[in-house]
C-alpha cells in the first residue's frame, strides 16, 4: 500500500479556477507556501524530539 501511488486531482472547480488564471498568481503562491508549512512543522517537532531524546541518552553514558 505504501509503494501504490494514485493520481490524486481533489480541487474544488473555484478554487481551480482562481489557481489557473493568470490573476490568481499571488493566490497559487500563497498556496503553495501554506502547503509546504503544513509539510514542515511535522518534521520540525519530530526532529527536535528525536535531538532531545538523544541529548538526554547521550549524557547517560
Amino acid at each position: 500500500m505504501l509503494f501504490v501511488s494514485l493520481n490524486a486531482e481533489a480541487q474544488c472547480a473555484m478554487c481551480r479556477a482562481v489557481l489557473e488564471s493568470e490573476d490568481g498568481m499571488k493566490a497559487a503562491e500563497g498556496i503553495n507556501n501554506g502547503i509546504i508549512y503544513l509539510m514542515i512543522i511535522p518534521y520540525i517537532l519530530i526532529g527536535g524530539l528525536g535531538f532531545v531524546i538523544y541529548r538526554k541518552l547521550s549524557k547517560e553514558k
